[in-house]
């Protein structure tokens, strides 16, 4: 190791765990009898992997379970959003260690990988060794994202216009939604790449997504004269920054009374959205947009149902991409999410209170993964909570800062009490769903 490693291993604020060092036994070892240390350990990184991939506590327990009675131990664990606690005991003899994560993120291509790898240990008849083990977790660790950066900005571009579609916009506001967002998460995946810290990732992408929007709209207006109300679909083109992953799995895990990880997913993702929108209202104060109603399309309901239908599919597969799913898992749940959006969207015509839709159109998306996930065997959450991150309305909470920002307080709180009534019974749906069909969920023991 040269000087400026040792200098920058120095001043880590997470130092990186050397895993290495605490594999002695040899290759003809089986996992079972290695010692106590090796095996805690060996569950301690399997759970720390896995929750690294954005998972709630519940899946992160239960893989750390397995894993811990497949090499004869018995394992309890107290999860949060970054952290992990734990104990292994076999007889009187246990050993506890504490493990945490440099940041969070999502990444459902490396979950489908580890969760593969565990079912392996549980169900193959051979016999494991701890350095095999080890070993397979350094080659998953070692893959890089299946995306680079610009197709994370496309995919982010592809999303949100499809978003803005599904909230009212027409062509010009999908437009410029597109270039706002792909070019804001763009600079967002640049900034992550260099390690720069949450708040500055977030505040900066958005930033850099209201100004493309502005510039776009206003390059289209100065050349074809458009209505100035196109610049209503700037709040489109943030809308890449809305937390849903954390936000969908802090109400599962409260469901589950894991209420420390519940909690700390819950705030995580209010942090994002209160930092986001704050920066995305002032973006608005200093260019001059207004976040008023689209300009009304009139089609026939078949024609509305069936781009309600392809937009729901390709805001869901955008999303899934930059959650890193592969292109097949994410085209499973552009499927389950072009479903249960659009069945939320009609119900929602049709007067029905839009808590009460969310809810509904969560529970579709829920039965149809449980279903469909038997015959493609990814994990649930890769298909679940992708499929419903379009649901979350990202629409209703900027409006309600913008208004608190404007000092019209009835306005922000109409809004914000819309907003929190959805995000209520998305999480909810999903939960209902999994009771439905999962014995395994269903059942604290």
């Amino acid at each position: 190791m040269t000087a400026t490693e040792n200098q920058t291993e120095e001043y880590r604020q997470h130092m990186e765990m050397p895993w290495e060092q605490f594999v002695q036994s040899n290759d003809d070892v089986p996992a079972k009898k290695a010692a106590l240390i090796e095996r805690t350990v060996t569950v301690g990184r399997i759970g720390l992997m896995i929750l690294a991939c954005g998972t709630g506590s519940w899946r992160v327990r239960d893989a750390m379970n397995i894993v811990a009675r497949s090499l004869g131990l018995t394992c309890t664990a107290d999860i949060g959003l970054m952290t992990i606690e734990y104990t292994c005991v076999e007889g009187a003899h246990s050993y506890t260690q504490v493990l945490s994560l440099p940041s969070s993120g999502v990444n459902m291509t490396r979950l489908n990988r580890l969760e593969g790898l565990v079912k392996e240990i549980e169900l193959s008849n051979r016999q494991w060794t701890v350095p095999e083990i080890h070993d397979r977790l350094s080659q998953i660790e070692k893959e890089k994202s299946s995306y680079t950066a610009i197709h994370q900005g496309l995919a982010a571009g592809l999303a949100c216009a499809a978003f803005v579609f599904l909230l009212g916009g027409g062509p010009i506001e999908m437009l410029c939604s597109f270039i706002g967002a792909g070019i804001g998460n763009f600079v967002r995946r640049q900034l992550i790449a260099r390690k720069m810290m949450l708040l500055v990732c977030v505040s900066i992408a958005v930033a850099v997504a209201c100004l493309c929007y502005a510039g776009a709209f206003y390059l289209i207006h100065a050349l074809f004269q458009v209505s100035g109300r196109h610049e209503a679909g700037y709040i489109g083109a943030m809308l890449f920054i809305i937390p849903g992953f954390p936000f969908i799995t802090s109400g599962l895990d409260m469901s589950k009374l894991d209420m420390r990880s519940g909690l700390e997913r819950l705030s995580y993702a209010i942090l994002i959205i209160l930092v986001g929108t704050l920066v995305g209202w002032l973006m608005a104060v200093i260019v001059g947009l207004k976040p008023e109603n689209f300009i009304a399309i009139t089609m026939s309901p078949a024609l509305l149902m069936i781009l309600r239908l392809i937009c729901s599919f390709f805001g869901v597969f955008g999303f899934s991409i930059m959650f890193n799913s592969s292109v097949r898992m994410a085209s499973v749940a552009g499927l389950i999410g072009a479903i249960a959006n659009t069945l939320r969207l009609t119900l929602v015509d049709h007067q029905i209170l839009a808590g009460a839709a969310a809810f509904l159109g969560a529970l579709m998306a829920g039965l149809l993964a449980s279903i469909i996930r038997r015959r493609v065997g990814y994990p649930r959450i890769s298909i679940t909570i992708p499929s419903i991150v379009i649901m979350v309305p990202g629409l209703y909470l900027y409006r309600a800062v913008y208004n608190f920002g404007m000092m019209n307080v009835g306005t922000s709180a109409e809004w914000m009490m819309k907003a929190i009534q959805v995000m209520v019974f998305l999480p909810l749906g999903l939960t209902a769903a999994r009771v439905l069909t999962d014995p395994k969920w269903r059942h604290t023991n």
